[in-house]
Formats: C-alpha cells, structure tokens, sequence
C-alpha cells in the first residue's frame, strides 16, 4: 500500500497489505510464544517494558518526526505529548503489574476463597491514526503486562511509528512472538482479526460505526470487547470561570491535532452574560494561530490526515451553510509555500447561529471545526449538552462548587474536566457512554479486561 504524507500530498513509502494468511502466521507466533510468556515472572515482564520505556524515549526524535510525516501534526506536538504519553503508558503499567492484588474471603475454621487473575492468551488490539503511537501503546501495554500475546494494527494511514515500536520491542528484549504488529486495512486484516477463533479479547479504538461491525462479529463469539469510539464532546463557560485560562484551554480543545482527537471539544455552550466577548476573543485567538508545515516549530495547525478526510470537513461546511450555519473565521483550504503546497490543510472555523438538533452539532466531524451557542441558564444548557448520541467526555468551566460538583454528576459523559482539559491519571479508568462505546481502558480496569478471573476455595 502506498503511505501519504498529508503535509506534502506525496507517497513516502509502502507498507505490507496483510490479510487472512498474515493473521494466521500471526496466531501461530502467538500461541508458540505464550505458554512461556504467561509464566514469565512479573519483575521480568516488568523490566522488559520498563526498557521498552526508556528506548521510546531515547528514540523520541525519530519517532516524533515519523508520526508527523505520517498524521500531519506538529512535530512539536508530537514531541511533547505523543511520544512521551506512549513511553509513559509502558512505564505505568510496568510498575502497576507489580502492585496489581487479587482478593481473598476467609471463612475462620471453614474455608477460604481467593480469586486468581490469569492472561487471556491471544489478544487483539486495533488503534486509530489520530494518536498513532500514544493510543496504541495504551492497548499493548496492559496486554503485555497481564501475560498475553498480542496481535496489534495500527492503522493503515499511519503505520510509521507502529513500525517503529517493533525494532524497539525486538531492542528491549521482549521474547519473538509475543507482540505480532500486522499492517494493512480494516476489512482485509482487521476483520481477520476480530473474527479469529483463538481470540480471546479485542480492544478497539475509532468509529462507532466499526465499533458496531467488530461487535456483532465478537459478540456470537463471546470474545472480551472494549470499544473507544466516536465523541462530539460540550464545552459548558459559565461566566464566573477564570476567563484568561478558559481561553487558552477553550482554543487548545478545540484545535489540537487539528481537532482530530476523540476528546476534542467541538460543541460550545456559552454563557449569555459573556457571549459576545467571548466570541471576539475566541475567533481573534484562532485568526492568530499558524497553518503550515508540521515540522516548522512555528505552525500550531498542520494538515488533517488524508485528501479523503479533508473532502469531510469541507463536506461539513457545506451542511453548515446550507443548516443556517454563519462561518465567523477559517474554512478556507490553506497552500503553504515549498514543500507542503499540496498538503491537505484548512483554516480552523467556527460556525454560530445552528440549532442544537442539528446535523453539524450531532454528528462526528473529527477536524477542526467548533460551533458556538449562547445559553442563560444551567439547566438550558445542561439539556443542549446532553442532547447528543455521544458520550465521551465534557468540559466544564466555572469557579461555583456546587454547580460543579451537580452538573458533574449529571453530564452524560464517560470523563468530566471541570476547569482544565486532557488532563489524565493512568490510574482513573477511561471511556464513554452512549454511542461512544462499551468498557474502560486505563489503570486497573485495562489490567482486569486482559485477565480472566477465576475463584479458588479451599476446604479445611
């Protein structure tokens, strides 16, 4: 297959188109590998991934430059958070392995009863292009850590760091067989996948309508599933939060990765009192940001991830116009000088004036596109957030406790920052409601998807 790199619009190389055959060398591999690696000792698994750790790190230009050539995004982007977040996913669950308890219930003079936590055996761990590196070291990591094997794929349009993650894995010593790195797409090697008999839990990370396929081929199986899929996530500005800071926060949420995060807030919800101000300073902000080549430490936007993907954005003006939609800045297709003039660039937009039921404010656009409401009361926008078949994750700024503390329990969202955005513990677990998918990743819940609970009782 042919590998673009969206900046320039060019092919900067191939990569294998694997399908059936492929997932059965893989399979293969993997049950060779895991009866020794299932008893590997857990200070052994741990060190193994704690090199994986530090090589990602010593490797963390190389691999920074790989995922912008191959996503679009900053390099600078890429360097301080992509990167280091994939290193620190092999870290954490390195160490959380090591302090990772099962429970026990005695009866005295009786019996007790203690519950084991064993690996599934092979697992399936299938990633996004939006994050390549981060979210998929975010599945192997735990799959590694609890015993398994893995078979992995990363998507097709960003394979480059994945590639990468292998030579470094090999590097750290991790036994041949136990992590199987597949490339190639969905239907040809990611059906195989899901559908293999000797797959015992898939992890999967992108769209709720491949969410839904991967589920009605798993479920008759009763494979394991955990599925992070779609958001079209509320930012809610009530006009006592701490303004300067809202809206820094408020732009970085909106356009980061050129909204192409699953996290990204795209539906804002504002405040009357502040409306107008606000979207002055809000529209002022995103006309300074720079559009250009990703690897200029200047750019703040770079190209959105395929040709196909921007057609979508623009799609989605269009149904913005035709919805009553006004655009108040941004929209336009951008053409840097050199090297990037035929890269897939836009302007970042902000749209006013649409109704909430509205196909702009409901569906996933995933680029970075933002639309703006006023709102007067909290229970008004309450309604207007929660007015959605995604439930991923919600924003929240306001200095009232109360209010904090009443509309955090009331969002219909798997993850609710109140006065800050994309701030993570890798201890807290992860995921959505509604059609934003099934299950949590993160922390213990990642290590208690990849084991098998079984419950011991000893008669004495």
């Amino acid at each position: 297959m042919d590998n673009f790199e969206p900046a320039t619009g060019k092919v900067y190389g191939e990569i294998p188109l694997s399908g059936k055959e492929d997932v059965e060398s893989a399979i293969r591999a993997a049950g060779m590998a895991f009866p020794a690696w299932s008893k590997t000792g857990i200070r052994e698994r741990s060190r193994i991934l704690l090199r994986i750790a530090d090589l990602i790190m010593e490797k963390l230009d190389e691999l920074a430059l790989a995922e912008s050539t191959d996503n679009g995004k900053p390099v600078s982007l890429a360097t301080e958070v992509d990167i280091p977040r994939a290193a620190q996913n092999f870290e954490f669950f390195a160490t959380a392995i090591q302090q990772f308890a099962s429970e026990s219930h005695a009866n005295p003079g009786k019996n007790v009863h203690y519950t084991l936590r064993q690996p599934l055996g092979i697992v399936t761990c299938i990633s996004p292009w939006n994050l390549p590196l981060y979210l998929f070291t975010w599945k192997i990591a735990p799959a590694l850590a609890a015993g398994n094997c893995v078979i992995a794929k990363p998507s097709e349009v960003t394979p480059m760091s994945a590639y990468l993650l292998a030579g470094i894995c090999m590097e750290a010593g991790l036994p041949p067989g136990v992590l199987n790195i597949l490339h190639g797409t969905g239907p040809d090697c990611g059906a195989a996948m899901v559908a293999h008999p000797d797959v015992k839990a898939i992890s999967f990370t992108g769209s709720t309508r491949a969410g839904r396929e991967i589920a009605s081929v798993a479920a008759p199986q009763l494979k394991k599933l955990s599925l992070e899929l779609g958001g079209k996530n509320p930012v809610l500005i009530f006009d006592d939060c701490d303004y300067d800071l809202m809206l820094q926060e408020t732009v970085r949420a909106a356009f980061s990765n050129q909204g192409q995060i699953c996290l990204c807030g795209s539906r804002l919800y504002i405040q009357d009192t502040i409306y107008e101000k606000f979207r002055e300073d809000f529209v002022e902000k995103i006309r300074q940001m720079r559009v250009g080549d990703p690897r200029s430490v200047d750019t703040n936007i770079g190209a959105v991830v395929s040709e196909a993907h921007l057609g979508k954005i623009f799609e989605y003006l269009r149904i913005a116009a035709e919805e009553g939609g006004r655009v108040l800045c941004g929209g336009e297709r951008v053409t840097p000088e050199g090297r990037c003039a035929e890269g897939y660039f836009v302007q970042p937009v902000v749209v006013e004036g649409l109704p909430n039921d509205c196909r702009t404010n409901q569906e996933e656009i995933f680029g970075p596109v933002v639309t703006i409401q006023p709102f007067h009361s909290e229970e008004e926008v309450l309604a207007m957030a929660n007015d959605s078949s995604y439930g991923l994750a919600s924003v929240i700024w306001t200095r009232h406790l109360s209010r904090a503390h009443r509309l955090s329990e009331t969002m219909q969202s798997g993850l609710v920052w109140v006065n800050c955005w994309m701030e993570r513990d890798l201890r807290t677990p992860f995921g959505g409601m509604k059609n934003s998918g099934v299950g949590r990743e993160g922390g213990w819940e990642a290590l208690r998807f990849f084991t098998e609970p079984k419950n011991v009782t000893i008669q004495y």
